[in-house]
């Protein structure tokens, strides 16, 4: 699955279009790596995604094309939440 689909379908950015601004900005790392909004998703891949003043690190557990908005949460668990360093 796309990072951007991803992104939106998990509900940790609200839209599509805004989640590939993210990632082409290079706020989005796939296993340490950047990445682009069309980066292949797969279970097990950790994301570190920087929200303004926090990064959140999450493991990507769970690939579905639709959720609802209750279920949204499943398909990842949160590693670390830690601000920006300065």
């Amino acid at each position: 699955m796309r990072l951007d689909k991803f992104l939106k379908i998990s509900r940790l950015i609200k839209r599509r279009t805004l989640a590939k601004e993210v990632a082409d900005q290079g706020r989005i790392n796939i296993n340490g790596t950047p990445s682009k909004a069309a980066t292949k998703v797969d279970v097990g891949d950790e994301l570190t995604i920087q929200f303004g003043q926090k990064i959140l690190t999450i493991e990507v557990k769970s690939l579905r094309e639709n959720v609802k908005k209750d279920e949204a949460a499943t398909l990842y668990e949160i590693k670390k939440e830690e601000p920006v360093k300065q």
